[in-house]
């Protein structure tokens, strides 16, 4: 793992990033991202795992199912459950983008169904369920340009529609970075979202219809 703690500091834009599909990544660079405390220990599988994560999977279960949905070091692969993104070829950066049936959890208990009549298998449906960036990149405003990939990669692969699920803070109180990793609201607002409903007080549920959006974000592309 790369030392850090010479990184320089300044904000991050699109044009300092290189996104690439996560099959296109090597898994040691999705590694490094995800680091070992919050993000390597879920490996993106809160959504995924029916029941309480931590109680119905192992540490080595969520990694071995992140490797199989990532396909990282597969470039001919065809899905990929997510993007990573480098800056100066240090792996700084994932979000978590690929149709909402496959994670159970948005479809029960986790986020309300509120707002939305459609089937909740409909695969065209896509979601953003999370957002990583690397210890020593934080605050920098990666997120923002992670989201705005998420949505052209969405688009490209065909999908109709791509939710996102932020949480807010309540009156004054800060969200911990754990909590943040579905996203903040502006992060997803500035990337052409509109909020479908507040169903708690802590979480809005946010979409593009990609028929009537005609803004067009990049594709993530390799170079």
């Amino acid at each position: 793992m790369t030392d850090l703690s010479d990184v320089t500091q300044g904000p991050i834009g699109d044009q300092d990033v290189r996104i690439v599909p996560a099959n296109e990544a090597s898994r040691e660079d999705l590694q490094d991202v995800f680091g070992t405390a919050d993000a390597g220990r879920c490996q993106c599988q809160w959504f995924k795992v029916r029941g309480w994560l931590w109680q119905a999977s192992t540490q080595e279960e969520r990694t071995a199912a992140s490797r199989e949905q990532t396909r990282c070091g597969e470039p001919d692969a065809t899905d990929t459950s997510g993007l990573v993104a480098y800056l100066d070829d240090q792996p700084v950066g994932w979000v978590a983008v690929e149709p909402r049936t496959a994670y159970p959890k948005l479809r029960n208990q986790r986020v309300p169904w509120l707002g939305r009549d459609e089937d909740k298998d409909d695969d065209a449906v896509w979601a953003v369920t999370c957002l990583v960036v690397r210890k020593g990149y934080r605050g920098r405003g990666l997120t923002y340009p992670l989201a705005r990939a998420a949505v052209g990669f969405a688009r490209a692969r065909g999908a109709r529609a791509l939710e996102a699920y932020p949480m807010l803070a309540e009156g004054g109180k800060q969200i911990t970075w754990g909590e943040a990793h579905v996203g903040v609201r502006q992060v997803f607002e500035e990337a052409g979202f509109t909020e479908v409903s507040h169903p708690t007080l802590r979480r809005v549920v946010m979409r593009i219809d990609f028929a009537a959006d005609t803004s067009r974000p990049p594709v993530p592309r390799s170079r």
